[in-house]
């Protein structure tokens, strides 16, 4: 039997306010809670969430930032970035949702259109898509990445950890070609350790083998909490 790794992540609690701003959501056409609303208490709501990013959030969000001010709001842009990245994406297979209470986006690239069986090269026909997200990720740059990589529990651990690496870097690697700043991203590989589905069905199996690019946005208050930091 396979030795089972147990990761655990923190979950951030997320305050809400008593007194909301609302805005029209450009995916949907309804009213929502601003998420300007949420993140002007400062660094609570997002600091917390930022804590559990791959390195901590301090010395990626002054990397990511070089010195400057973050010169924006998360909230409309955030709805704004979702709705463009789910158009860019549009038939390739890709899923783009909102993750961690809204704070976060989570796009999810499939193993059978991103990388053949047991590789980690990024397939060509699989490149303009990736194409779309990093130049995404370059028009919308108050934000730090976290790339995982994850496998189905089909051959060994260590085979399975070191293929959830590589992939992660490859798909990390390619966006910096694409002009996404090395400094706002990471990678980490999980191997088969935090499936999604059943590895008992080659449906189950198909959905545990993804690349998941996971886009946390910061703002002003973020930025000085981690200048303050330092």
């Amino acid at each position: 039997m396979k030795k089972s790794r147990i990761m655990l992540s923190s979950v951030a609690a997320l305050s809400l306010l008593g007194t909301s701003a609302c805005v029209t959501d450009p995916n949907t056409g309804n009213q929502k809670v601003s998420r300007t609303a949420i993140g002007g208490v400062g660094g609570a709501v997002l600091g917390g969430l930022l804590g559990g990013v791959i390195g901590g959030k301090t010395g990626r969000i002054v990397g990511a930032v070089g010195g400057a001010a973050a010169g924006g709001i998360v909230g409309y842009k955030m709805d704004q970035q979702i709705k463009e990245l789910k158009e860019q994406t549009a038939g390739s297979g890709v899923d783009v949702t909102e993750v961690d209470g809204g704070n976060a986006i989570l796009v999810n690239l499939p193993d059978g259109v991103t990388f053949d069986v047991g590789s980690a090269v990024i397939q060509p026909a699989f490149r303009t898509t990736l194409d779309s997200v990093s130049n995404n990720l370059t028009q919308y740059p108050n934000s730090i990445i976290d790339v995982y990589g994850h496998t189905d529990s089909t051959g060994s651990d260590s085979f399975n950890q070191r293929l959830s690496e590589q992939r992660a870097q490859a798909v990390t690697n390619y966006m910096v070609s694409r002009g996404v700043a090395s400094a706002r991203v990471r990678w980490q590989g999980f191997g088969e350790t935090q499936p999604i589905a059943d590895n008992t069905t080659e449906f189950g199996r198909s959905r545990n083998r993804r690349v998941e690019i996971k886009i946390i946005p910061f703002d002003q208050d973020d930025v000085n909490a981690a200048q303050a930091a330092q």
